[in-house]
């Protein structure tokens, strides 16, 4: 039966989008089908919400059937033919839909001009007759006392609770004061549900500078994708001269200003380029606009740096910009991201998991892999160094890493540098110094190290000329290598000083891993270093190796890469199922590879009979039940295979990337094994997404790994 979740409020402008997507990644975590309803909706545009929904978790179900009727079509029909006709009708539409899917996430009216009496009472018969767990949200407002915020929200329980509906859980949202959460937490040992609260979060109150533009009808005259997506901290309105003008710059601000003061727009965007501070761009009033080579200076001072400009005079223009909000939109994915990190960090994610009563689907998603990733990655908390730290990408990544609490951080590079280029890209991030000590807060944190700055550089050039000295590497050589970002950073892992390294984005493999080799070498358990992909296909998750390091195995090395990729397989929930690839399946060929493949299979079972090994079998035997059938019947791994091991590096990775592109597969990795402590290569195109998954597997490599 499906299992339903409502998420309603009891005023307009509560925020509870936030709630919404919270839900939506706990639901997408536990089943692979997922459904949206949104019973009533506005006529005036595209649902916001909805197609951020769609396209972050991928949703193929038609947009048609996300939505029952509008407003006014339900407002008519109630008044014509009753409430009882209007719940008819929505809840078969319901059922209609949820058919479909193991899960559904219900979005209640929105309190908002709908034109329909007690809408709280609507939302709550409506729950009920759809069969739905009811999740209120409360928001507060920032002149509310302790008690006030408390009585809101028990209030709302109680009406609720009071008209039958099935409570999962009281949600307090934009709670301003300490106090008031104080507050709440006391009043939650009196609910029988759980009360969770959710702090006021500047950063998604902010609007971008895109949304900026849209609500004022402004024209671009500079800027790029990455300036418009910068967050709207703070206006500041340019009319003083320029020496009183400067200081009242801030972090993040929008400038206001007519079209004519070439000297505080430059003045401005030169404060940007010297990192003093980052603004997020500027607003010209008046349909004044700029000469030609004030244009091109501003260009050239602060590049991608947005500047905007509409007809309105200054004062006009606050007017309507003061009471502008963010919104979550399919557009704003940092915004999602920041939503997501303020509902894991502050709810209770375990305990409304299981309040939720949805049973786990069997089968393992793309989406169902990378939610295990972070909540694995999350449990027990390890620290992860960048090098790559001044390079876009990994910023980005960065910033999701610690809004969700995956890993600490160290970022390399030159601190002034990163800040720098994390302000141009609108990121909060707060990072701290070298050797600064964090909050108390306990939340990720993200330290800066100058590799050639650091007084670790001396020490780690010791312990490099000591483990290289049989190389002729002295200490002098070696104070200059350590002082590589790639070698740095292998050295504070290898010291303890972190628990695993990522990098790539821009440096080859090569630079990312043979200070690995030098300085961390191979575990005794393990003959070679080698890599495995996990690959994600529509309804399962494989695991592909070697496919990025080792050229030509021989079957000694081949089997160790079957043995290390089965753990790297279990370690991460996949059922390890070995088939040992080749072009032959069974005893159907011979010649020197498959009997290399041959070799290697009896090496594994014999070093490890607790493993399901088959081989040498083909591809398609060896994921395909019914070719299985024919060519090895009764096989325990045949057309169930899990683990592949390719019998070189050419045929591995050529196979990972045409399944890649022509199958549409996730692919995750390359993860290196072998390794006495994890080190993971990214590739060089690699999506902030892909930096967040290998990042969250290298922190969860980190959980079982022993000192070296």
């Amino acid at each position: 039966m499906t299992r339903s979740v409502y998420v309603t409020g009891i005023g307009r402008g509560d925020g509870r989008q936030v709630v919404e997507l919270g839900v939506m990644e706990l639901l997408t975590r536990q089943v692979d089908r997922v459904g949206v309803f949104r019973p009533l909706v506005h006529d005036d545009g595209p649902d916001r919400l909805y197609d951020l929904l769609r396209s972050r978790y991928r949703l193929t179900q038609p947009a048609a059937s996300a939505f029952g009727m509008t407003y006014a079509e339900a407002a008519t029909l109630q008044a014509e033919q009753g409430m009882d006709e209007l719940m008819s009708r929505l809840v078969d539409r319901f059922h209609g839909v949820a058919k479909d899917y193991e899960a559904m996430l219900v979005l209640g009216t929105d309190f908002a001009d709908t034109g329909l009496p007690a809408e709280l009472a609507l939302n709550a018969r409506l729950a009920n007759e759809l069969g739905a767990a009811v999740l209120p949200v409360v928001s507060t407002t920032r002149d509310q006392g302790p008690e006030a915020v408390a009585a809101e929200v028990r209030n709302a329980h109680h009406a609720y609770a009071s008209l039958g509906a099935d409570l999962l859980a009281m949600v307090a949202n934009r709670v301003g004061s300490q106090e008031a959460r104080d507050a709440l937490g006391s009043l939650a040992e009196r609910l029988p549900e759980p009360v969770y609260v959710l702090p006021e979060e500047p950063a998604l109150a902010a609007p971008t500078v895109q949304q900026v533009k849209e609500a004022m009808g402004a024209e671009v005259l500079l800027g790029d994708h990455s300036g418009l997506s910068r967050d709207v901290r703070h206006l500041v309105f340019g009319g003083a001269h320029l020496p009183s003008f400067l200081p009242a710059l801030t972090e993040g601000c929008l400038v206001i200003t007519p079209g004519d003061r070439a000297d505080l727009i430059i003045g401005a965007l030169a404060a940007h380029s010297a990192g003093a501070p980052a603004i997020a761009g500027l607003l010209l009033t008046l349909d004044e606009r700029p000469g030609e080579q004030t244009l091109a200076l501003a260009a050239r001072l602060a590049p991608g740096t947005p500047v905007l400009t509409v007809p309105g005079g200054s004062m006009p223009t606050a007017g309507e910009l003061i009471p502008l909000e963010g919104k979550l939109t399919a557009a704003t994915p940092r915004k999602a991201e920041i939503a997501l990190g303020l509902f894991e960090t502050h709810v209770d994610t375990g305990q409304l998991s299981e309040r939720l009563a949805v049973v786990r689907s069997e089968r393992v998603t793309p989406m169902m892999f990378e939610h295990e990733l972070v909540e694995r990655s999350r449990a027990a908390r390890r620290h992860i160094v960048l090098p790559e730290g001044t390079e876009e990408r990994v910023l980005r990544a960065a910033e999701v890493l610690l809004r969700r609490s995956i890993c600490d951080l160290t970022l390399l590079g030159e601190p002034t540098a990163v800040r720098k280029r994390a302000a141009e890209l609108g990121l909060a991030l707060d990072l701290l110094g070298d050797g600064e000590a964090p909050d108390a807060t306990g939340r990720a944190t993200a330290r800066l190290v100058d590799p050639l700055a650091s007084p670790l550089r001396e020490r780690f050039a010791e312990t490099y000329a000591r483990l290289r000295a049989h190389k002729g590497v002295s200490y002098e050589l070696a104070y200059d290598i350590v002082s590589d970002v790639s070698y740095f950073g292998t050295m504070m892992v290898r010291e303890g000083l972190a628990d695993g390294m990522v990098s790539g984005a821009v440096h080859s493999t090569a630079a990312t891993i043979r200070p690995s080799f030098e300085i961390i070498k191979t575990r005794d358990d393990a003959k070679i270093v080698s890599s495995a992909f996990f690959m994600c296909l529509a309804d399962k998750v494989l695991v592909y190796a070697d496919c990025a390091v080792v050229p030509e195995p021989d079957a000694e090395q081949l089997a160790d890469i079957a043995i290390q990729s089965a753990t790297t397989a279990a370690r991460f929930g996949v059922e390890p199922r070995i088939a040992m690839l080749s072009y032959s399946t069974g005893t159907s060929g011979s010649g020197a590879e498959v009997e290399k493949v041959r070799r290697a299979t009896e090496l594994v079972r014999s070093r490890r009979p607790d493993l399901l090994t088959e081989g040498p079998i083909q591809y398609d035997a060896a994921v395909e039940p019914s070719v299985a059938a024919t060519k090895l019947p009764g096989s325990k791994v045949a057309g169930q295979a899990t683990v592949l091991i390719f019998p070189d590096l050419n045929t591995g990775n050529n196979t990972y990337k045409a399944v890649q592109r022509s199958a549409g597969a996730v692919a995750v990795g390359p993860v290196l094994q072998g390794l006495r402590k994890p080190v993971n290569d990214l590739s060089r195109g690699a999506l902030v997404q892909d930096i967040v998954n290998t990042v969250a597997i290298t922190a969860v490599q980190a959980q079982g790994e022993s000192p070296v």
